[in-house]
């Protein structure tokens, strides 16, 4: 059975491919050792290349400086903060408590899904889960009670991952009619009116003693 199977795949050979058995088989073992030559030298250079990249990546990859303490800010300095200086922190406020979130860059610098949170107060667009524009503010008036709790729990989050390096400075508006107690002026006192006496009077001494 072996045989007739043999000379029947020799007749096939002979037939399909116009070549001996032993050329046929020749040609297909010079191949397979070409393209085991080929593979090895590309294969190797490929991971030589890939082992220099991981080598250069960690290179490139610095640990994060510690966070520094900023203590009080403005919100308009707090902008500085939103990434676009490699050299500065990456940070991020809620409620007003300015937290330093470098180590997930990824997410909160430019590029990220949440760069738009970078340096401000987004404590209503957090708490909503918005991202427009008119809510990146620190404002949370007028916001139901599940989004208040959504904003607790992104508070509670960034507590415990991230450290806190400041806080957002308060400014207080002051209107056109309000003085401070330097800026009252005494009042002036009222010019008072000088009595000039009448004069008196006088009778001479040759008068008298006509009376």
């Amino acid at each position: 059975m072996a045989i007739e199977l043999w000379e029947t795949l020799k007749e096939s050979i002979t037939v399909y491919t116009g070549l001996s058995p032993a050329t046929f088989f020749t040609v297909i073992a010079l191949g397979l050792a070409l393209y085991y030559v080929v593979s090895e030298l590309f294969g190797s250079s490929s991971s030589e290349a890939q082992y220099k990249r991981s080598r250069d990546a960690e290179e490139e990859v610095q640990p994060l400086p510690p966070p520094v303490q900023l203590g009080e800010i403005t919100e308009e300095e707090l902008r500085g903060y939103d990434g676009a200086d490699p050299n500065k922190p990456l940070l991020m406020a809620i409620k007003g408590q300015i937290y330093d979130v470098s180590q997930s860059r990824m997410f909160y610098g430019p590029g990220g899904p949440y760069a738009l949170f970078a340096g401000k107060d987004a404590s209503r667009a957090l708490a909503k889960m918005s991202f427009e524009d008119s809510d990146l503010t620190s404002d949370i008036s007028g916001l139901g009670v599940f989004e208040l709790d959504a904003l607790q729990d992104w508070e509670y989050k960034f507590m415990s991952k991230y450290v806190k390096v400041g806080t957002i400075k308060k400014t207080v508006p002051v209107t056109d009619g309000e003085t401070t107690e330097g800026d009252a002026k005494p009042a002036e006192a009222a010019p008072s009116e000088s009595v000039v006496p009448e004069p008196k009077e006088t009778t001479t001494g040759g008068e008298a003693d006509k009376e």
